[in-house]
């Protein structure tokens, strides 16, 4: 109860405080390509329900047909403003709305879509046992996930058998010990990790 009223209060400040970065970055995507300014995709949340994450569109219209994930730092179906937006994480704040609407916390695992969650063992699935999040541990660790599968000859099987269970181990090792404390810790990692970046 603590937890979701203090999600509430920060998601609502930091939507008015990041309001003009919203005008900003809509006007920027709709100046540079058609479409939809917001993004949504079904994602797998708490006890298996699936739900709409928001986004701001940071490729072309209907790229997600081309394949779910994003290869390296010159994907072409990324716009330059989309690429801006991924590099700074700009492109996640409208998910405040779903931590206002309440389908996802500002720190838990991140929600994966269902051809992935499909491919869960039973440890694995205890995951969906808490609310997601924004942001977790395993968006610190693997940040340059792009990059990474650009190494791999198949990506999407490189996911799979290599990043996805390394992100499903420090999601579960977030379960067991998870706190408000430590969700502060992550919150500050997070801000840390996009500010050395840029």
């Amino acid at each position: 109860m603590i937890k979701r009223l203090f999600e509430i209060i920060i998601s609502f400040v930091a939507l008015i405080l990041f309001m003009p970065f919203f005008l900003m970055i809509i006007l920027a995507i709709w100046i540079e390509s058609n479409g939809s300014v917001i993004y949504k995709q079904k994602r797998v949340g708490l006890n298996r329900v699936e739900f709409n994450i928001f986004k701001f569109r940071t490729m072309k219209q209907n790229s997600d047909k081309e394949g779910l994930l994003t290869i390296g730092s010159t994907d072409r179906r990324v716009t330059d403003v989309g690429f801006v937006l991924r590099k700074t994480k700009l492109d996640e704040l409208p998910q405040l709305f779903n931590v206002l609407i309440g389908n996802m916390s500002l720190v838990g695992p991140r929600p994966e879509v269902k051809k992935f969650v499909d491919l869960y063992d039973e440890e694995q699935l205890q995951i969906l046992s808490v609310k997601p999040g924004i942001t977790d541990y395993a968006s610190i660790e693997f940040a340059d996930e792009s990059t990474i599968l650009e190494t791999f000859e198949e990506p999407e099987k490189g996911y799979v058998n290599e990043i996805m269970p390394k992100k499903l181990a420090l999601n579960l090792e977030y379960i067991k010990n998870r706190s408000l404390g430590g969700d502060f810790k992550i919150i500050l990692l997070t801000l840390l990790r996009i500010f050395k970046k840029k």
